[in-house]
């Protein structure tokens, strides 16, 4: 099943690349933001929440087709906070994926422009998407904003830059991973599973599996920063102790680290076993999650 997921994993990359590339090159975009907005896309990057959002609707018996406005909107959401997290003003990274962070390559104003409008277009690709419902396109939007703004994402990212030089208590980073990182995985899991017409039973347990999806991945995350490999993981190893974050290992140690982290795979399997939700993909996709080296 491993190879399974593995050939799962890098056919619907190349969808997802092909597909967002294709998006920003047929539209009308100034030269030098077109050329930046290509540039984080085309460094590559895992996808995971695109791609999970494909798992989910399978999961349910919908098809890639039918999530991909959502599933792009998702990643370009991605995208800008990746650019906007390596400004000078947040990490300071000067690398991303290998190659120089976006305000390297250009300018910070070029980068923060570009992150200005992938999250500005993510909007506009649901709303457009005529496969789509208007009821279906207005709950798409709302849940997205939602995950992605200031009680979601956005909020777990002032959060954790307060955090910075402090020593915080466990649940207290949970709160902070679980908005910064947790709701967008949340979000993939349940629109997958909403548009490919789940029960409100179901969408309630992917909900929950995507919730501790989201620890998995922040854990091992942590992990990778402290024993991960430069030349995998795209950027220094260390950086988040340079710069005096707070995160798993440091908090507990490795071992106590990878002791949550496999407590957290259990319980998402575990939801989706009490649900019959029986996807192979899914399972083995939270065994992803916790397993990456990169």
């Amino acid at each position: 099943m491993k190879a399974d997921l593995e050939a799962f994993i890098v056919s619907n990359q190349s969808f997802i690349n092909q597909a967002m590339i294709e998006k920003i090159q047929k539209t009308t975009i100034p030269t030098p933001l077109k050329e930046s907005m290509l540039y984080s896309i085309k460094a590559g990057g895992k996808r995971i929440r695109p791609i999970l959002m494909i798992a989910s609707a399978e999961a349910f018996g919908g098809k890639k087709d039918d999530v991909l406005s959502a599933a792009l909107a998702l990643e370009m959401i991605h995208t800008y906070s990746l650019i906007h997290d390596d400004l000078p003003a947040m990490d300071d990274d000067h690398l991303r994926r290998g190659q120089p962070t976006n305000h390297i390559q250009f300018d910070e104003a070029t980068a923060i422009l570009a992150g200005d409008a992938f999250l500005t277009m993510a909007f506009q690709i649901i709303s457009e998407d005529e496969h789509l419902s208007a009821e279906q396109r207005i709950k798409i939007i709302n849940r997205l904003s939602l995950a992605a703004g200031p009680s979601g994402m956005v909020a777990g990212q002032i959060l954790d830059f307060q955090a910075e030089n402090k020593t915080i208590s466990l649940n207290e980073m949970e709160r902070i991973h679980d908005l910064k990182t947790g709701k967008l995985l949340i979000y993939a899991m349940e629109i997958g599973a909403y548009i490919a017409g789940a029960s409100e039973m179901e969408l309630e347990a992917v909900k929950t599996c995507g919730q501790y999806m989201g620890l998995i991945f922040q854990i091992q995350d942590d992990i990778l920063d402290v024993q991960g490999q430069e030349s995998k993981i795209g950027k220094k190893v260390g950086s988040d102790l340079n710069n005096e974050k707070s995160t798993y290992p440091k908090l507990l140690g490795i071992e106590a680290s990878i002791k949550e982290k496999d407590k957290n795979v259990l319980l998402a399997k575990q939801v989706l076993e009490n649900a019959n939700i029986s996807s192979s993909i899914l399972t083995h996709f939270i065994d992803y999650l916790s397993s990456r080296d990169s």
